[in-house]
Formats: C-alpha cells, sequence, structure tokens
C-alpha cells in the first residue's frame, strides 16, 4: 500500500519522477533509515535541495511514523521551519524534497563559542518561540526540541535559526499524548513520568535551550 494514500499515489503516477526533476549530487549525510542528498532541481536554475531517501525495507514496520512526520510538515510554512517541498515514491524508496539549510547545528555553534551574549540568544530564542508558536497554532507538538534539530539557514552569523525534524512530533487531534519520547535532558517532567502532556513540554525544552546558550 503507497505511503502516501491512493490519491497521492495517483498523483504521482501522473507526474515526473524525482529523477526527472532533480539531479543528485553529493551525499550530505546518511541515518538508520535513509540518506540525505544534495540535488539540483532541473527546473529551476541552479536551485539547490536536500533530499532525503528513505529505504521502504529498512522502514518496515515504521510507516506510520513516516506518514506522520510528511502529514505535518505538509502542514507546517513558517520562514524558521525547514519546508518539505514536495514528495515521491517508487518501489524501493520515499523521497521527502526539502529547503536546503547550509548552516549546520545551533550545537555545533554551542560548543564553537562556549557561550552566547544576552542579545545573541535572545534574539534566536525569540526565533524558536515564534516557530513554536506557530507550529502550536497548527496543532503540532515537536517533542524533541534541542540544539541538534534546530539549524542555521546558512553558515553567516547573522543567519536565522530553523526547526527540523519532525520524527516524534505529533498532531494534538490524533489523540492523547503519554508516551516518553525525546532526548535527555531536554524532556519535560511530565513526559518522563509518562503522564498526559501537551504543547507546554516543547516550551520546556526551550527553557533548557536558553539556558544552556547562557551557561
Amino acid at each position: 500500500m503507497p505511503l502516501f494514500g491512493k490519491k497521492d499515489a495517483q498523483r504521482k503516477k501522473e507526474t515526473a519522477s524525482v529523477e526527472d526533476k532533480y539531479e543528485f549530487k553529493d551525499l550530505l549525510g546518511t541515518g538508520a533509515f535513509s540518506q540525505v542528498v544534495l540535488a539540483e532541481s532541473k527546473e529551476e536554475s541552479s536551485k539547490m535541495y536536500a533530499i532525503k531517501c528513505i529505504d521502504k525495507k529498512a522502514l518496515k514496520g515504521k510507516e506510520d511514523s513516516l506518514e506522520n512526520e510528511i502529514k505535518v510538515l505538509r502542514r507546517l510554512k513558517h520562514p524558521n521551519i525547514v519546508q518539505l517541498v514536495e514528495t515521491f515514491e517508487d518501489k524501493n524508496k520515499v523521497y521527502l524534497v526539502m529547503e536546503l539549510v547550509t548552516g549546520g547545528e545551533l550545537f555545533d555553534r554551542i560548543v564553537e563559542k562556549g557561550s552566547y551574549t544576552e542579545k545573541d540568544a535572545s534574539h534566536l530564542i525569540r526565533q524558536i518561540l515564534e516557530a513554536v508558536d506557530y507550529m502550536h497554532s497548527q496543532g503540532v507538538v515537536h517533542r524533541d526540541l534541542k540544539p541538534e534539530n534546530l539549524l542555521y539557514y546558512s553558515p553567516d552569523e547573522d543567519s536565522k535559526i530553523m526547526i527540523s525534524d519532525f520524527g516524534l512530533s505529533k498532531m494534538e487531534d490524533s489523540g492523547i499524548m503519554a508516551t516518553a519520547c525525546g532526548t535527555p535532558g531536554y524532556v519535560a517532567p511530565e513526559v518522563l513520568a509518562q503522564k498526559p502532556y501537551g504543547k507546554a513540554v516543547d516550551v520546556w525544552s526551550i527553557g533548557v535551550i536558553a539556558y544552556i546558550l547562557y551557561v
């Protein structure tokens, strides 16, 4: 059964394949189920994207998680959230064409800088809060906010920050949240206690990130 459902599957059959629209370039990274490849659009001159190529065989049993991530990403359009551009599917793989960000993780800049000035930290946290406020207004809870999932759009010193990795995110209308998930050190107490929780868990994680920036 196609991951995108019958309607989307039919639409994909009527349109071009990922290879028709994009020329794959360099390998950007690898994960347990996927590879991320730098790709150039064949329709937009010199426009580059990051394409997440997910192996269906390796993904077996976790299809619902991928479907949820795609559903969430399609709902979110914000300047501080990494954008899903389009999706493709063939016999062996699912392809997520993502906005390309090149500035690296907030985690790496924290290590490099040691600590942020109050001005720089407040500017950063403001962007994260605005993105999370929008995300929450769309009924989405990220559940894994941490410096490794916050990416700089470019290597520039004054680059904007982008929220990424919605693999653990969940929409509020999909049921009560009580699953213990996320990254130790950043998750709220109610998550660890496996008690019902909501949007506030993201705010807790932002508080931890703000503390780390100042220390």
